[in-house]
């Protein structure tokens, strides 16, 4: 584990920390005064390798030189100047900082430190971080690199779990949720949607699946994964046979089958490692998906009978209905997506270049 110090006056900044991977919806921007809940779960840290956050240059001023050196292979709105190496934690793990008025950009209904880091070290009046809370944004702390010092406090660390001991342990992440609106309490008022986390999760993977396809129709099994994935699929790429078949894979599912083009996998929580396989799959195109969303793909949870209140007798078991659905079809997150397909470097072709220029603005 670490705590991360100011690296003015050397104050502890943080809780003790262990380093979990990015999540693939971290720098979301959610629909229009959604109140969404905090990015990393307590008592962890990730890494933003890339730099991110002010100042920003608009592409017209980069050379596309200097954009392929740093991993960016077609057209974007604008490139960060900050340093790269930010780490991003949940807001109730720092610790000895406060708040800079003068900076504190947003204020739709909270912070987006659009003016750079909003949050000082109380000890020295350094700026460390940015508090970000603003609707619509998942409420974080991202550390400045250059203003923190990530120091181990535990040098006995944990090693990440086995693939098996996230089996066991892990829990799925669910399809649609409840979202709340600012300024209301978490669920007063609210609309069943489709999960944030799963349309971030899906902007990313369809991406990789347009690679994967080289320019022909990609098939993915019916259900669920058809219904997040196939429209889109079907609207971006050619209807000309033969089609590439995507099938799930991973850990203690039976081994793919080796006439399968582009696997579906998992990535690991903590190392953000892509899981592979063994035997004649090992050549498939891999496609990532969080952890959460491809265990509840591979092994949905059910709808259980609830224990009622109030006037059933004790011990007797209500079967609630069916969860609601969303009253609209899945939309995969199309800046993630723009943002994950420009850093393949696949996109030089024309047909996915042609791609990244249409969708960088659309949701589909």
């Amino acid at each position: 584990m670490f705590v991360f110090v100011c690296a003015g006056c050397g104050a502890t900044l943080t809780a003790p920390l262990s380093e979990v991977a990015l999540p693939a919806h971290a720098h979301q921007t959610y629909g229009n005064g959604t109140q969404l809940p905090v990015l990393m779960e307590s008592g962890t840290f990730a890494v933003e390798p890339e730099p991110w956050g002010p100042p920003w240059r608009k592409w017209e001023e980069i050379d596309p030189d200097e954009a392929e050196a740093r991993g960016i292979y077609a057209r974007v709105h604008g490139l960060s100047d900050a340093p790269p190496g930010t780490v991003v934690i949940a807001p109730g793990d720092i610790r000895g900082t406060v708040l800079i008025p003068e900076t504190a950009g947003g204020y739709c209904c909270g912070l987006d430190a659009s003016d750079g880091p909003n949050t000082a070290c109380e000890a020295c009046g350094l700026p460390v971080a940015s508090r970000i809370d603003d609707c619509s944004l998942w409420q974080a702390v991202w550390l400045a690199p250059d203003a923190v010092r990530r120091l181990p406090v535990d040098r006995t660390a944990a090693a990440p779990f086995s693939w098996a001991e996230l089996m066991a342990r892990g829990t799925g992440t669910p399809p649609y949720e409840p979202l709340t609106s600012w300024g209301q309490p978490l669920g007063s008022g609210h609309r069943w949607s489709w999960s944030p986390q799963w349309e971030a999760a899906a902007g990313r993977a369809l991406a990789h699946l347009l690679v994967a396809s080289g320019g022909r129709p990609v098939t993915v099994p019916d259900g669920l994964i058809a219904e997040v994935f196939q429209r889109a699929l079907d609207a971006l790429l050619p209807a000309r046979p033969p089609a590439r078949r995507a099938v799930l894979a991973g850990p203690e599912l039976p081994a793919p089958d080796p006439e399968a083009d582009i696997l579906l996998v998992p990535v690991h929580p903590q190392t953000g490692k892509t899981w592979t396989p063994d035997g004649p799959a090992v050549s498939a195109y891999p496609v990532p998906l969080p952890f959460g969303v491809w265990l509840w793909l591979v092994a949905p949870e059910p709808d259980l009978p609830v224990p009622t209140s109030g006037v059933m007798p004790e011990g007797v078991l209500d079967v609630d209905p069916p969860l609601p659905r969303p009253d609209h079809l899945f939309r995969a997150d199309s800046v993630v997506f723009h943002h994950t397909l420009v850093r393949l470097p696949a996109v030089r072709s024309p047909w996915l270049r042609e791609v990244a220029e249409y969708t960088r603005s659309l949701n589909f």
